[in-house]
């Protein structure tokens, strides 16, 4: 059997690439307790414990994910994301000790894809880290086999599924992964109301009560960059996109 050095046989599949996580967090409790129990998946992790060096790990890393902790020496963690998402758009979960919807905001403007208030149960930030990852994947596929018109046009929105565009009246709008896959699942169901669990279970890729905060945070987002007309809020059930008469 002939080998590639250090690969597998010729002819053989390559064994998929190993998950590589950087944690950002000040905390070397916490950080060396997230990076054990992802490790213990056999992911590969690296921890930065200040902003700048964050920035630096995750150009010289380019990781899969990673887990950024608000609070930080240096520069803060929407800062970093700033930087990183600016360099090149990567997943990312933030950690907040304040319980602010303005701050998760302020996050996921700057790019993050979800967020966690401290205390966090470690079960859970692992379970959205392999949902955010499974989305990511699955975001890559679909663009590899994208029909040849993708596009949904309701009102004067226009979304174009293939090259992941949006825009309103003409106009293009910069949405984040997560909020992109949020608007598409709307977007696909006019003026059904989709409740939040129905939207953490196919946006988000996991079903938990305490994530319909996670929703309603970034519906918010979307208003904020789309208007607030779009999207009609049934309380106590969910959500429904609303296109302009045209």
């Amino acid at each position: 059997m002939v080998t590639t050095p250090g690969g597998p046989a010729l002819g053989e599949p390559a064994p998929p690439a190993q998950v590589q996580v950087l944690v950002v967090e000040d905390e070397p409790a916490i950080a060396t307790a997230i990076a054990h129990r992802m490790r213990a998946e056999g992911w590969q992790v690296e921890i930065a414990a200040d902003g700048l060096a964050a920035v630096a790990a995750a150009a010289r890393l380019r990781p899969d994910v990673i887990v950024l902790d608000v609070m930080l020496p240096g520069i803060d963690g929407l800062e970093v994301c700033r930087r990183v998402q600016a360099e090149r758009p990567v997943p990312v979960i933030m950690l907040t000790a304040r319980d602010d919807e303005t701050d998760m905001l302020v996050g996921l403007g700057v790019g993050a894809d979800d967020y966690m208030t401290k205390p966090f149960s470690m079960r859970e930030l692992l379970a959205r880290t392999k949902a955010l990852l499974r989305r990511v994947e699955r975001s890559v596929q679909l663009a590899g086999t994208a029909p040849a018109d993708p596009a949904i046009t309701l009102g004067d929105v226009s979304i174009d599924r293939g090259q992941r565009r949006v825009s309103r009246a003409g106009e293009p709008v910069h949405l984040t992964p997560t909020e992109f896959d949020l608007l598409v699942t709307l977007a696909l169901n006019p003026r059904t109301v989709l409740t939040r669990e129905r939207l953490l279970a196919e946006v988000w890729d996991w079903i938990d009560a305490s994530g319909t905060r996670t929703v309603d945070s970034h519906v918010k987002a979307l208003r904020r960059k789309l208007g607030a007309d779009l999207i009609r809020t049934v309380h106590g059930v969910g959500y429904a996109f609303e296109p302009a008469e045209g």
